[in-house]
């Protein structure tokens, strides 16, 4: 199974795409989509659905997991946020993949067994995990830790047959198919 996971942000996104073979992680690509604060929030909401297109037309996954919405003090930056995880799951949407959403807290204690560990400890404990020896930007193993993390509650399932997620929290997104004509 091939996951994309997506750290979304208007100025950058992090996404990494992992697969599981024989219950071990493999990071197919990984990257982050970083644009101007210069550019309109169209242009930049319209450059991060290009460019997860692409790579979901690329590297057809078969799902999508992505970082659910946190709520700061700062409206503005919440809306904003929630308009990149919008067009991220459009990207999945139109390409007919379901859409997992996980708090901060879940990937954290997926990833790392602490769902308050830092930055440091998660891309720590995903350097060691898919072997990569650094990352230019917290966005891009923030997005393999949220791949990590479907995948990890995926695996349980299979292994152990329940989730790690309580029921009310397990949310699916609806694929265009879903959608009365």
């Amino acid at each position: 199974m091939i996951v994309i996971g997506v750290d979304p942000g208007t100025i950058v996104s992090g996404y990494g795409i992992v697969e599981v073979r024989d219950s071990s992680f493999y990071c197919i690509s990984s990257g982050f989509i970083s644009q101007p604060r210069s550019r309109s929030l169209p242009n930049r909401l319209r450059h991060i659905y290009g460019k997860l297109a692409g790579l979901i037309e690329q590297y057809s996954p078969d799902e999508m997991s992505i970082e659910d919405v946190f709520f700061s003090k700062n409206a503005r930056s919440t809306l904003k946020l929630g308009e990149a995880r919008g067009v991220s799951i459009l990207a999945a949407a139109a390409a007919d993949i379901p859409v997992y959403e996980y708090s901060p807290t879940e990937v954290k204690s997926a990833v790392t067994g602490n769902g308050r560990a830092t930055k440091t400890d998660v891309q720590k404990m995903i350097s060691a995990m898919l072997n990569i020896p650094e990352f230019e930007k917290s966005d891009t193993s923030d997005a393999l830790a949220i791949a990590i993390c479907h995948l990890n509650s995926i695996e349980i399932k299979k292994k152990y047959g329940f989730s790690i997620r309580k029921k009310s929290r397990a949310k699916k997104r609806f694929n265009l198919n879903d959608i009365p004509s």
